[in-house]
């Protein structure tokens, strides 16, 4: 998995889009902040249509994410519990 590379990909693709609106409604002399602002609000529904692949790619690189985080929080927690002995410790608690 490659989340940090889908996630900058996926803002970047998002930003793109923002500008791309902004830009066609600049070219029909809309001012610059009115076009910003639809290109920020008509982005955020085209994005979820048009980078749905993108958009799961990245879901799924957070949800590995979470269950290594919750399977090493839960080692740990055992561990603190006296569950488990601490990998390299001979059981009296000091490091060797």
């Amino acid at each position: 998995m490659h989340l940090g590379r889908d996630v900058a990909l996926y803002v970047t693709a998002r930003l793109a889009m923002v500008g791309v609106v902004t830009a066609a409604l600049l070219l029909v002399d809309v001012p610059l902040l009115v076009a910003l602002a639809v290109g920020v609000v008509v982005a955020l529904p085209l994005s979820l249509f048009l980078f749905k692949g993108l958009r799961a790619r990245v879901a799924q690189g957070l949800e590995v994410k979470q269950a290594e985080r919750r399977a090493e929080r839960e080692k740990l927690r055992s561990q603190l519990r006296g569950d488990a002995p601490a990998p390299g410790s001979d059981g009296t608690g000091a490091r060797a």
